[in-house]
């Protein structure tokens, strides 16, 4: 039997009644596809409201170092209305940081804001701090001498006294200390104080 050539397809399909495949229905096993012309979203898209909504609930929960984080990454993303939602958001968590002051952990990190504070002249946000410092750490004499000098430029004489006193008891060195300290130049004439610094004058 002799051998049927294969007759090659004609470039038109139309002549043969060949439906053409859509655009929208280009992809494999007959799924839909990609429409011509279109672009799809970049994979960061949803990515980009998983950011926005995560910087959103730490927002709610006040915890604005990570919510500015997760709005950042939000503004990276591909959808600009999101992008300008999240950039107004990370602005506020700004705002929000810098009036909250650094976060302060330790007595230690309590007392040494407290001392910048103090060399600002802001002595009653000074005076809460090394009264925190002093809760957490009531033998601390370092914290207790420098209350002292803070009530003592503040004008609290009176609880000056008692905390420089408290000081030199846990350790006497901070009498000598006091007697070269300008921060306690308004105790100088105060006759309890030249007796806390000088015990052996008459």
């Amino acid at each position: 039997m002799p051998v049927k050539k294969k007759i090659p397809m004609p470039k038109s399909a139309e002549k043969h009644n060949v439906e053409p495949v859509s655009a929208a229905q280009d992809g494999k096993n007959g799924q839909p596809g990609r429409a011509a012309g279109s672009v799809l979203p970049p994979d960061g898209g949803s990515r980009q409201m998983e950011s926005f909504e995560e910087g959103m609930r730490l927002f709610h929960a006040r915890q604005y170092r990570p919510a500015k984080e997760a709005f950042a990454d939000a503004m990276r993303g591909p959808d600009r209305a999101v992008a300008h939602r999240a950039g107004l958001h990370a602005r506020v968590c700004e705002q929000r940081l810098d009036s909250a002051g650094p976060v302060l952990n330790t007595p230690e990190e309590h007392y040494n804001y407290a001392i910048a504070l103090m060399n600002s002249r802001d002595l009653a946000s000074a005076r809460k701090h090394l009264q925190t410092a002093l809760e957490a750490d009531p033998g601390a004499d370092h914290v207790l001498y420098a209350l002292a000098a803070c009530q003592s430029l503040g004008g609290d004489l009176a609880s000056a006294y008692e905390n420089l006193k408290s000081a030199i008891d846990l350790q006497p060195r901070n009498r000598l200390a006091a007697r070269q300290d300008p921060d306690f130049a308004a105790l100088a004439d105060h006759p309890a104080f030249n007796r806390l610094l000088f015990p052996d004058r008459k």
